[in-house]
């Protein structure tokens, strides 16, 4: 690296080491989180796409698969696919809606409950060891920002774009 933009960087960041903007230390950092949450998770028999459906559910139960299939902006076809091994797992229960009979509601299992004790403490672990070098002020400052973020790009709070993949 050339001296110049060495000394720029150091100047701007304290450090040599960040060679890259914003954009890039957010996928790094985001790329790392995912993967090793992935790990994480992965313990508890679940992906980190099982998590945040069954979240989504715990959120909101008797959800149908079509309202799911909306937030996630993904066809309904992706959603059974997606939900059809929790099932299988005994997670997630579908029941046809008193409204529309050719609806199913989407519930949590008792077994799920159990489950969603594991995932807390994974996810608070997780947020704990990515967060490590931060001070509480600090953590919440950089979470507002993310948000902003976030919000100004039009992402759609608590949906990983994951989802939109086959």
């Amino acid at each position: 690296m050339n001296r110049s933009l060495c000394s720029t960087v150091t100047a701007v960041t304290g450090s040599r080491k960040q060679l890259g903007g914003v954009a890039f230390l957010l996928a790094q950092l985001g790329a790392h989180a995912a993967n090793r949450f992935a790990e994480r998770i992965g313990e508890l028999g679940l992906t980190p796409v099982d998590v945040g459906l069954l979240r989504m559910i715990a959120v909101e139960p008797g959800r149908s698969q079509q309202s799911l299939a909306a937030e996630l902006g993904v066809v309904p076809s992706r959603v059974t696919a997606l939900i059809d091994p929790l099932d299988r797992a005994g997670l997630v229960e579908r029941r046809r809606s008193k409204e529309d009979r050719r609806n199913y509601e989407l519930h949590l299992t008792d077994k799920a409950g159990e489950v969603m004790a594991g995932i807390r403490q994974v996810a608070t672990a997780h947020e704990g060891e990515i967060c490590t070098a931060l001070t509480d002020l600090q953590r919440t400052h950089l979470m507002g920002l993310l948000e902003l973020i976030a919000d100004q790009q039009g992402l759609t709070p608590g949906v990983h774009p994951g989802y939109r993949r086959p």
